[in-house]
């Protein structure tokens, strides 16, 4: 069986809540990532990506250079451990509708990585058609907008 630490992407850097989107933008434009972790010293604390700098910020108007990152990201984070086997987090995945999740060390719960899409389909290609169908079903907004 396959475990999460086989495929996962390693060294992932991360953000931090006080940074403004402008510089999570930048750091996602030099990596050619989609979303980065939030990370307040140590803590995983968020998720922000793309999706939220450029539709959730910038649709409202927000500023990137006056914007923080934890005004956009998302704190309710889904994690999986890098012991876990392949397919159960895929199955939470396609669940909760994420592309992404970071990988927590099981015994410190610090964040070791992130396991994508893309690397479920490089990397494990069983049952991948069916986590990106469900995954891709329009889902209601899981935040209040910016301005409220």
């Amino acid at each position: 069986m396959q475990r999460i630490a086989d495929i996962m992407t390693r060294d992932v850097m991360s953000v931090s809540p006080q940074e403004t989107i402008k510089r999570a933008a930048q750091m996602m434009d030099e990596m050619n990532v989609g979303a980065l972790p939030v990370c307040d010293g140590g803590k995983l604390v968020g998720m922000v990506t793309d999706r939220d700098i450029t539709v959730r910020a910038t649709s409202t108007g927000a500023m990137p250079e006056n914007t923080r990152v934890e005004q956009v990201m998302s704190s309710d984070v889904r994690t999986c451990f890098d012991d876990q086997p392949v397919d159960e987090v895929m199955e939470q995945m396609r669940d909760v509708q994420i592309r992404r999740i970071p990988v927590m060390d099981h015994t410190t719960h610090s964040l070791i990585g992130i396991v994508s899409l893309g690397d479920l389909a490089t990397k494990h290609s069983a049952e991948v058609d069916w986590t990106l169908e469900d995954i891709s079903k329009p889902s209601t907004p899981d935040r209040p907008p910016l301005n409220s």
